[in-house]
């Protein structure tokens, strides 16, 4: 074998080790919970890693009864502004768990071989 070949093998086994570590950092962002906020906590939305609105809590001191339509659309704005930060902090999750594999691909696996 020369110095420049690839060997199968050894590419193939480093290839199913990164989906073994792969499917298990999807399954710990499926499982982990993350929270955003947003009006000082007014409104809190949970997702999970994999971006999953799980929960959205709404304190009812938002709730203008003297102003109905002022009321929907602040607690609107304050669902999306939460639900954002929420999603915000499952993609800082993400690239936590998943980076360190997106990197393995360029930085010692496909990338090193000629062709990719």
């Amino acid at each position: 074998m020369n110095p420049g070949d690839v060997n199968l093998q050894q590419l193939l086994e480093q290839a199913q080790l990164m989906q073994q570590q792969l499917a298990s950092a999807q399954q710990e962002l499926n499982e982990a919970q993350v929270e955003g906020s947003a009006g000082g906590g007014m409104v809190t939305a949970v997702v999970n890693g994999a971006r999953e609105l799980l929960e959205l809590k709404i304190d009812p001191g938002v709730i203008d009864a003297g102003d109905a339509q002022d009321t929907a659309d602040t607690i609107a704005d304050l669902v999306i502004a939460a639900v954002r930060d929420a999603f915000r902090a499952a993609d800082e999750l993400q690239q936590e768990k998943l980076g360190p594999l997106a990197q393995g691909l360029g930085g010692g696996g496909l990338g090193q071989l000629p062709g990719f």
